[in-house]
C-alpha cells in the first residue's frame, strides 16, 4: 500500500468513526451513559490547542461587569453604561451585565429546562436528533461534526425563536414554557443593548434595531457532560461568533475563556449575571469599532456544565437571504475613517465561516 492509499484508508476510518457516533443519535452524553472511561480518538484535540487550556492564574485581567440599573429612565446612568459598554467592546469584545431585568428565577428555570431536555429518556430525545439546520428545533452533537478536524465534548439543543416566536407545539414539551418566556425577555434586553451600542458608536439609538439586528434569535442550549480525560479535549474550540451579538447564560461550573492580549482569561460565573459578546457581523457593521473576539470552553471532570446562548443572527434560509448585503455602516465612514471591509451577503459569509475551520477570523477575507 502506498502513502496515498494509506491516507485514504485512514480518512475512511475516521469518517466511519464519526458516522458511527452520529448514528447513535445520543450525542456525547450517550458515551458517558455507556460508562466510557477513555475518550474516542475523534475527540482528542491537537496538543498545541491544549497546552494553554488553563487560564493565566497571575493575570490582572478580568471581564468588565456593567450595571444596567435604570438605563432606560436615568440619563446619567445611561451615559455611564454606554461609556463602559463601548470601552468593553473596543478592548474585550465581552462583558457581563447585572440588573438586566430578567428575574433570577427565570434564569435558573431556563438552565434547568436545558438540563431536563438533555437528561430525559433517550428514546424521546432521539426524536429531535437532526442535522437539517432548517428545522426550528434540533438536537445534535457538533454542528460541524463532518467538517471539523476534531470533535468537541458537548451536545446541543437549538431552538429558532425570533422576535415572533414559533407555535408552542413545535417546541419540546420539557422546555417549551420557559423557552417562550425567556426568548421574549432576551429579545427586549437585546433591543436595549443594541440601543446602547448604537449610541456608543455615535448613531441614533434605533439604528441597529432598524437594521433588524434584534429580529432573529436562536437559543442554543449546550450540555457539556463530565469528561473522563478533560486534558485531551475541549468543550468548544476557539472561535468567534458569526452573528450580531450573543447573550449567554452559564451555570456555576465555569469553563468559558476569552482570548485577551494573547492570554486565555476565565469568565467567572456570577449568579444572576449574563454575558454579552460582539459577533462578527457587528464588527463588520461598526467598521471595527466593536470587536468580535475568540473564546472557547474547556472540558472538565465536573459536570454537566449547562449554558444557554441566545444568538442575534442574520437570515439563514429565509427567502432573500442571498440578496441582503452587510458592510460598514455609511454614517460611520469618512475620509479619516474609510471602510475596513468589503460588503458581503449573510449566505456568502456563513459559507466561508463554516468552511474555513477554527483559528483565523472569518472577517479577514473581507479586509480592504
Amino acid at each position: 500500500m502506498n502513502q496515498a492509499e494509506a491516507e485514504i484508508g485512514s480518512q475512511n476510518e475516521w469518517y466511519a468513526e464519526i458516522k458511527a457516533f452520529d448514528d447513535t443519535n445520543l450525542g456525547v452524553k450517550g458515551l458517558v451513559d455507556a460508562g466510557l472511561t477513555k475518550i474516542p480518538r475523534i475527540f482528542i484535540h491537537p496538543q498545541h490547542d491544549l497546552l494553554d487550556r488553563s487560564a493565566c492564574k497571575d493575570s490582572h485581567f478580568s471581564i468588565p461587569i456593567i450595571d444596567l440599573q435604570a438605563v432606560s429612565t436615568d440619563s446619567n446612568l445611561r451615559a455611564k453604561a454606554i461609556e463602559k459598554i463601548q470601552n468593553a467592546c473596543e478592548t474585550w469584545g465581552f462583558f457581563q451585565i447585572v440588573n438586566h431585568g430578567i428575574p433570577k428565577t427565570d434564569l435558573e428555570e431556563m438552565l434547568a429546562a436545558i438540563r431536563r431536555f438533555h437528561e430525559q429518556d433517550a428514546e424521546v430525545k432521539k426524536e429531535f436528533y437532526t442535522r437539517d439546520l432548517r428545522n426550528k428545533t434540533l438536537f445534535l452533537s457538533n454542528f460541524d461534526l463532518f467538517q471539523a478536524p476534531v470533535v468537541c465534548w458537548r451536545d446541543t439543543l437549538g431552538l429558532v425563536m425570533d422576535s415572533i416566536p414559533p407555535e408552542p407545539e413545535s417546541l419540546p414539551v420539557i422546555c417549551r414554557d420557559i423557552a417562550m418566556v425567556y426568548s421574549k425577555q432576551v429579545h427586549r434586553l437585546g433591543i436595549t443593548l443594541f440601543e446602547l451600542l448604537s449610541e456608543g458608536i455615535g448613531l441614533n439609538p434605533n439604528h441597529l434595531k432598524y437594521m433588524e439586528c434584534a429580529e432573529r434569535i436562536t437559543i442554543i442550549g449546550q450540555y457539556y457532560p463530565p469528561c473522563p480525560e478533560p486534558e485531551l479535549t475541549l468543550g468548544t474550540r476557539s472561535h468567534c461568533d458569526a452573528d450580531f451579538m450573543t447573550i449567554l447564560l452559564q451555570d456555576q461550573i465555569g469553563g468559558l475563556q476569552v482570548l485577551h492580549e494573547n492570554q486565555w482569561v476565565d469568565v467567572p460565573p456570577i449568579p444572576g449575571a449574563l454575558i454579552v459578546n460582539i459577533g462578527d457581523f457587528l464588527q463588520l457593521l461598526s467598521n471595527d469599532k466593536l470587536k468580535s473576539v475568540n473564546h472557547r470552553v474547556i472540558a472538565k471532570q465536573e459536570g454537566p456544565r449547562i449554558s444557554v446562548a441566545c444568538f442575534f443572527r442574520t437570515k439563514f434560509f429565509e427567502p432573500g437571504d442571498d440578496l441582503k448585503c452587510y458592510g460598514p455602516i455609511k454614517e460611520l465612514l469618512s475620509e479619516e475613517n474609510p471602510p475596513m471591509y468589503k460588503e458581503t451577503t449573510a449566505h456568502d459569509f456563513l459559507k466561508h465561516y463554516y468552511s474555513k475551520g477554527s483559528g483565523a477570523s472569518a472577517l479577514l477575507h473581507l479586509k480592504l
